[in-house]
């Protein structure tokens, strides 16, 4: 069985979470707190960094490498983004994972970065205007059968959202509020977030997630 270490709360392995639940790949989920790193998982992956998965043959310790895995192995229940939607999907999700990303770490942790989190919250703002107008064009984001964008995406919304969530209730882009709304609410949602105690060798508490 796959071995996942995994961080509740982080982006990146919430990401791969939702592609394993949605490839329905059973798996043995083992929480790690980030400031207490195992020796088991840093043998197997240097960087220290979640999510990395565990195979008989090999192990993936970056989360879209995790989620093109699990789509290979089962796609029947992801939308299948071809042509002009797969070309969007690679754009998007670099837009987010590079300059997202980069002005919501800013934002969120101004004073560990110390940083103006005004001026990132606007650039991140900027960006979820843009991914407004890429959702009224193509429905298929918010499709019931979620694609690989939407779950690449979708972490570092809410990331967004929490850090103030007023403010984002109150942005001009009403689609991508829905597009978070009907995510946290869903069961998909619910079911990567559990929450699980610290995995530890010596009470050996990994969890089976089916």
């Amino acid at each position: 069985m796959p071995i996942l270490y995994s961080f509740r709360r982080c982006p990146y392995a919430m990401r791969a979470r939702m592609a394993l639940k949605l490839a329905k790949i059973s798996y043995e989920l083992r929480e790690v707190f980030l400031k207490e790193k195992p020796t088991e998982m840093l043998t197997l992956s240097p960087k220290g960094t979640v999510p990395v998965l565990q195979l008989n043959d090999k192990v993936l310790d970056e989360s879209l490498d995790i989620i093109n895995w699990a789509f290979l192995k089962n796609p029947s229940n992801f939308y299948i983004a071809k042509g002009d939607d797969s070309k969007l999907t690679s754009e998007v999700i670099k837009l987010f994972d590079n300059d997202f990303k980069y002005h919501l770490d800013r934002y969120k942790y101004h004073q560990r970065h110390k940083t103006d989190p005004h001026f990132h919250r606007d650039k991140c703002n900027s960006i979820l205007l843009y991914l407004e107008e890429i959702i009224k064009k193509n429905e298929w984001i918010k499709s019931i059968r979620p694609s690989i964008l939407y779950i690449s995406i979708i972490p570092f919304i809410r990331q967004y959202r929490i850090t103030d969530s007023d403010y984002f209730s109150s942005m001009d882009h009403q689609a991508v509020i829905k597009l978070s709304e009907e995510f946290e609410s869903s069961t998909l949602f619910k079911a990567v977030m559990q929450k699980h105690e610290q995995w530890s060798k010596d009470r050996n508490n990994g969890i089976c997630v089916s």
